[in-house]
């Protein structure tokens, strides 16, 4: 099978990593309650920041904070057992577009774990059209309007869902999972139908 996949908040936890620091950044910096959606996934809908304020978290704390962020649990143990089962894996992800570096990051962290994906599309806004393209059997993402729009275009999608994130209502091309266990199980039982 060929298996699309997000990289932050799927393969690397950096979408808590930047939750956690836009937090702190929001409340100490700042000095504000600036949370407006706990729930979105985007920072700049999850608070109230200026252009301004956005910009400079953005400059100053992304780059820092994606050297931070590691691998999410069992996820290389995972792709390392789907791919010797022969499923390919193509990296679908938005890193990089906002500053460039940060993609590097992760093509290291790949290469500090011995992580080889088939192909590589980075700053990728439409994810839809890249999956068609690529006729993918399946979409790991943790972005819910990503999911929602693949499953709705009738891809199988798992949605990696962290538990502050938006629920979507399952159905036969959507999934929720919260950890690498659940998608191995899932897959693998797509597989025996």
């Amino acid at each position: 099978m060929k298996i699309g996949i997000d990289v932050d908040g799927v393969i690397i936890d950096y979408e808590r990593v930047l939750r956690a620091y836009g937090d702190l950044y929001d409340f100490i910096e700042l000095k504000k309650e600036g949370i407006i959606n706990r729930n979105e996934h985007l920072l700049r809908n999850r608070y109230n920041w200026t252009e301004e304020e956005r910009i400079n978290f953005v400059n100053n704390y992304f780059l820092k904070l994606s050297k931070k962020a590691t691998l999410l649990p069992a996820a290389k143990d995972v792709i390392k057992m789907l791919q010797d089962e022969k499923h390919e894996f193509i990296i679908i992800s938005a890193r990089g577009g906002m500053i460039e570096e940060i993609k590097d990051v992760a093509l290291e962290q790949f290469k500090e774990n011995d992580l080889e994906f088939s192909k590589y599309y980075w700053k990728q806004e439409d994810k839809l059209e890249i999956a068609k393209k690529e006729n993918i059997d399946f979409m790991i993402d943790d972005n819910y309007e990503i999911c929602r729009k693949m499953s709705e275009n009738k891809i199988k999608t798992i949605y990696f869902r962290d538990k502050e994130m938006n629920k979507l209502e399952q159905n036969q091309y959507l999934k929720e999972v919260s950890n690498w266990g659940e998608i191995y199980r899932y897959i693998k039982g797509a597989e025996n139908k």
